[in-house]
C-alpha cells in the first residue's frame, strides 16, 4: 500500500520529527509512506470570514495539487467520522482488498480544510472532538496507521 500524508506547514519541533521518523521507520515494513508538506498561508491573528476562506482556498489548491487522481482521500476534520483503531485498521484493509493501493490522508492548516478538499475527500476522519495542533496530528496519524497495520497482521502492540 502507498500512503501519502499531505499536510499544511513545515514541522519545526524536533521532538515531533523524532516521533514521526520512528513510526515511519516502523511502517516501512508494511507500506510505503510519504509525507508531503505544502506551504501555509501567513495570517494575521484577527481574520474576517472572507480572509479565512481565501487562506483555506489557497492552501486547498496546494493540497489538491499533491493528491493522485486515483487516490482514496481521507480528510482529517473535527466534524469527520470518529473511529476506533480497529475500525481504521478494518477500513485500510478493505481498501487494500478492493484494489485501492493509494491512500492519501490530508491534514489542513490551523484554519482547517477548504470546501474543495472536503469535496474531493472520499471520507472524513476525526480523532476527537477536541482541536489538536496540525503538527501534532502528523505524529498521532502515523502512530495510528502503524497500529492499524499491526492490528491487521494480528501482531501484538494494539492492546
Amino acid at each position: 500500500m502507498n500512503i501519502t500524508i499531505v499536510t499544511v506547514g513545515k514541522l519545526k519541533e524536533k521532538y515531533l520529527k523524532q516521533g514521526i521518523d520512528e513510526y515511519l521507520k516502523r511502517l516501512s515494513g508494511y507500506a510505503r509512506v510519504e509525507i508531503i508538506e505544502v506551504a501555509d498561508e501567513k495570517a494575521p491573528d484577527t481574520l474576517g470570514e472572507v480572509e479565512m476562506l481565501q487562506i483555506k482556498d489557497k492552501e486547498g489548491e496546494r493540497i489538491l495539487s499533491k493528491i493522485s487522481p486515483d487516490a482514496h482521500v481521507i480528510a482529517l476534520a473535527i466534524e469527520g467520522k470518529l473511529k476506533t483503531s480497529e475500525e481504521l485498521a478494518e477500513g485500510l484493509d478493505r481498501l487494500a482488498t478492493y484494489g485501492k493501493s493509494k491512500v492519501a490522508f490530508v491534514i489542513g492548516g490551523s484554519l482547517g480544510l477548504s470546501k474543495e478538499v472536503m469535496i474531493r475527500a472520499n471520507e472524513t476522519l476525526s480523532f476527537s472532538k477536541m482541536t489538536f495542533p496540525h503538527q501534532l496530528m502528523r505524529l498521532i496519524l502515523v502512530e495510528q496507521v502503524y497500529r492499524a497495520f499491526r492490528i491487521n497482521r494480528g501482531e501484538p502492540y494494539h492492546k
